[in-house]
């Protein structure tokens, strides 16, 4: 995740999820108790790095890595070799695609039993009295009634909600890791980081540090070049994934490789390696866990956000602090220390 103090760029560069702006914004009142929060404002012309730092050979070599897996996977497709996997892809199609009917099938005869599922699943309201929306059927994972400003009321629009929502969802739970373990590792000294608070790592990169990825001295790849040059580089590693997403489960068949599920869950080896879609019952038991954890990881965020707005810290250090003194480390004096500035 990445985030950019509002002072140093004239304009942000946001992550994932556009709520990054928040953190910047709420962080300017900060920069009058610490110039540690608030380093002077940084010139472009001062600073090239936030364009680009290294020569032109190397800034069209790692441009042209970004685009290597989509242009490779092209390639591949409209080869000889690309043929041959279509053709025995071609073959056993048809076995899949009874496998992938009598799957759905038994996956629909879970989801009949399933506590989670149906209209005797649980209510966001637990056991007091509500008339829940008769269009929340029960149907999609996670479904709990909760639709108060009827946002599904048309089923397509319904679909896409939940379509965006658990694409969301993944995207939360991984950035959570990213913000927790290097944090994390960097406390315990097992390894040194840069910078491993989240939100500082944008700053650290407009000053002209070098990012080495996963902590490996070396390992630079776009770490070394602008901030331009990375968000251009993020863009075409995900031209392919987002091109497959559009295109749904058919996008990789050109490939050889069929997908027996749908969109939200492809399935097969490559989206399913551990097999865990096996156990139909169990499957379904999985999709409601990953919505609920999903769920939590988006909300934690919103955490994640307002606490860097208010300490400048990261979620470790402030669970820290809020541990060794509860009382004096909390949201409500966090909340009362900013009014004091006013």
């Amino acid at each position: 995740m990445v985030s950019v103090h509002p002072h140093a760029c004239p304009f942000f560069v946001f992550s994932s999820s556009s709520s990054s702006s928040f953190v910047g914004g709420s962080l300017q009142f900060r920069r009058y108790l610490s110039s540690s929060l608030s380093p002077p404002r940084i010139s472009t012309r001062e600073h090239p790095s936030f364009f680009c730092n290294s020569s032109w050979q190397e800034l069209a070599g790692v441009l042209l890595f970004s685009a290597f897996p989509f242009a490779a996977v092209k390639a591949i497709a409209n080869s000889p070799l690309g043929e041959s996997l279509q053709r025995k892809m071609e073959e056993r199609k048809k076995f899949a695609v009874e496998n992938s009917s009598k799957f759905k099938a038994l996956a629909q005869e879970a989801r009949n039993k399933s506590f989670w599922y149906g209209e005797g699943r649980p209510g966001w309201l637990g056991p007091i009295s509500y008339e829940y929306p008769s269009y929340l059927t029960g149907e999609l994972p996670g479904d709990y009634g909760f639709d108060i400003a009827g946002l599904g009321k048309d089923p397509v629009t319904l679909q896409k909600y939940f379509n965006f929502e658990i694409l969301h969802a993944r995207w939360a739970m991984l950035a959570s890791i990213g913000a927790l373990i290097p944090e994390t590792l960097d406390l315990l000294g097992t390894v040194h980081f840069a910078e491993p608070v989240w939100w500082r790592v944008g700053y650290s990169k407009l000053k002209g540090d070098t990012l080495d990825y996963l902590g490996i001295q070396g390992l630079h790849l776009a770490g070394s070049q602008g901030v331009l040059v990375i968000a251009i580089c993020q863009a075409l590693l995900m031209v392919g994934p987002e091109y497959a997403r559009y295109c749904g489960t058919e996008a990789l068949e050109p490939l050889g490789i069929f997908l027996p599920g749908d969109i939200n869950y492809p399935g097969g080896a490559l989206f399913d390696p551990l097999n865990l879609s096996k156990d139909p019952e169990a499957f379904e038991d999985l999709k409601v866990k990953e919505i609920k954890n999903g769920r939590l990881a988006m909300i934690a965020w919103l955490g994640f956000y307002v606490q860097a707005a208010l300490t400048g810290k990261g979620p470790v250090q402030n669970f820290l602090d809020h541990i060794s003194d509860p009382l004096h480390n909390n949201l409500l004096a966090s909340l009362n220390f900013v009014k004091t500035l006013y």
